[in-house]
């Protein structure tokens, strides 16, 4: 059975900044993710076999979107 779930980010600004994080992280996509950058949606598909695996790829990709918002929150203030 394949499981999937997808994280989408609404707004326009929330927008803007998740399609700037997704794609710094995208060269560590693996291939049961995938992104989704347009104007009008960016969201990241995950895709797996097992709902452990799943969620494991979910949490990392979640605490990798929370540094990157840290970052861009420290680049903006630094401005």
């Amino acid at each position: 059975m394949k499981i999937t779930g997808t994280i989408e980010f609404p707004g326009s600004e929330s927008r803007k900044s998740a399609a700037r994080i997704l794609q710094a992280l995208s060269p560590d996509n693996l291939r049961s993710m995938e992104s989704e950058i347009s104007g009008e949606r960016v969201a990241v598909l995950f895709h797996s076999e097992k709902i452990g695996s799943l969620l494991a790829t979910v949490d990392d990709f979640l605490m990798n979107v929370k540094i990157g918002e840290g970052i861009e929150q420290a680049l903006e203030k630094k401005s």
